[in-house]
């Protein structure tokens, strides 16, 4: 595996890169207080062309060229087409600081759960506001953390299967039921638990047409496991959405509870996958649930026989025995991708340059670029 330090990563001849980026590109991150926020914010720098924090997400992007790449954390606004038209045209086509310029003919986004009202009170504060946390999934505004697949390759889009309405309470063994307040009573009321959505913000199976063969994208973002109480909402929220892609994956008798938005029953259909996102769990630290992402990581068909690293990441955190495999700036491996058993993984690594590297620049804080890092995968069909 590549321990990544320096100014670029080139693409082995053969292979599908493939990447997964919370790239920060949300309404909060360019508003001095969270009160100004309008939700309009990205359709406007996107558009103008020149903003910097974006300039340096598209160098990033260009200093790894991922042949498919999910980006976390770019709204999805009534606008959503032509922005991200528009970011591939006024940002990724174009060099960044004398880096290689990217081009996306392909891309995918679709509606989250993030702002959309749920007609209920979700954090039991007496009222129902339909934003913030009475929202399906946490927002200020719908579509606040939406994604974006980009694509070099064909997007088979009639055959795209969605899960942003599936409901929690619909998943066998859910922890739905287990969210307790401290006096033993329900969390939520018999009316949230009805309506309660699993997925924050989706689930999505992107079919991809690749050299004739079709890869499968599943891409999810889910939920922090923290800004919550000791019910711990948010953290069996965590688990259920990670443990979704298990089941999703499994035989079909485990997965017939399953259904996608247009009404479709089952699991995957498919042989080559790889899942993308920023999953917010890790296996060995922070406060989420473990067994939800050690589940994922030791399924049968996930090929997970190389961790992606730097060496940047290591020096980070020194003296932490899993700081080499760090994909956010607070310290744990929260982003993931996740190929299938059925392609070779053949190289691997986090875009973390060095403090001492010119272009640590593109990293130092959230506002130039954003507290995860990019992270790669390199993969061949067998």
């Amino acid at each position: 595996m590549t321990l990544f330090i320096g100014c670029s990563s080139t693409n082995h001849q053969g292979t599908i890169r493939l990447a997964t980026f919370n790239v920060s590109m949300e309404a909060t991150n360019y508003v001095e207080q969270i009160s100004d926020v309008e939700g309009n914010e990205l359709s406007k720098y996107i558009t103008e062309g020149n903003h910097p924090q974006i300039k340096n997400i598209a160098e990033i992007i260009q200093r790894i060229q991922p042949d498919i790449i999910l980006l976390n954390e770019f709204d999805y606004l009534p606008s959503s087409k032509t922005d991200i038209q528009a970011f591939i045209d006024k940002y990724l086509v174009i060099p960044q600081s004398e880096t290689q310029a990217i081009d996306y003919p392909y891309f995918y986004a679709a509606p989250v759960n993030t702002g959309i009202d749920s007609g209920v009170d979700l954090d039991n504060d007496g009222v129902a506001s339909g934003v913030k946390g009475d929202a399906f999934g946490y927002g200020l505004y719908p579509g606040q953390y939406g994604m974006v697949v980009l694509s070099k390759y064909p997007i088979n889009e009639s055959n795209v299967r969605t899960f942003q309405t599936f409901l929690w309470k619909d998943m066998p063994d859910n922890l739905l039921n287990t969210v307790k307040n401290e006096d033993g009573t329900e969390y939520y009321s018999e009316e949230a638990q009805q309506v309660l959505r699993l997925s924050s913000k989706s689930h999505w199976d992107i079919p991809i047409e690749v050299d004739g063969k079709k890869l499968h994208i599943l891409a999810s973002h889910p939920t922090p496991p923290v800004f919550d109480g000791p019910e711990n909402r948010n953290g069996k929220r965590n688990h259920d959405e990670v443990r979704f892609w298990r089941d999703y994956l499994s035989a079909a008798a485990e997965s017939s509870y399953i259904y996608d938005d247009e009404g479709d029953r089952g699991g995957f259909k498919g042989i080559h996958f790889a899942i993308v996102g920023d999953l917010n769990a890790s296996p060995d630290e922070g406060d989420g649930l473990k067994s939800g992402i050690k589940g994922l990581l030791n399924h049968p068909s996930v090929n997970d026989s190389f961790t992606p690293e730097s060496q940047a990441a290591k020096l980070h955190t020194p003296g932490n025995t899993f700081s080499a495999s760090h994909t956010a700036f607070w310290r744990m491996r929260a982003d993931y991708v996740l190929p299938s058993n059925s392609l070779k993984i053949i190289d691997s690594g986090v875009f973390w340059p060095d403090i001492k590297d010119p272009i640590y620049r593109l990293i130092k804080d959230r506002k130039s670029s954003s507290d995860h890092r990019l992270v790669w995968v390199d993969v061949e069909f067998m």
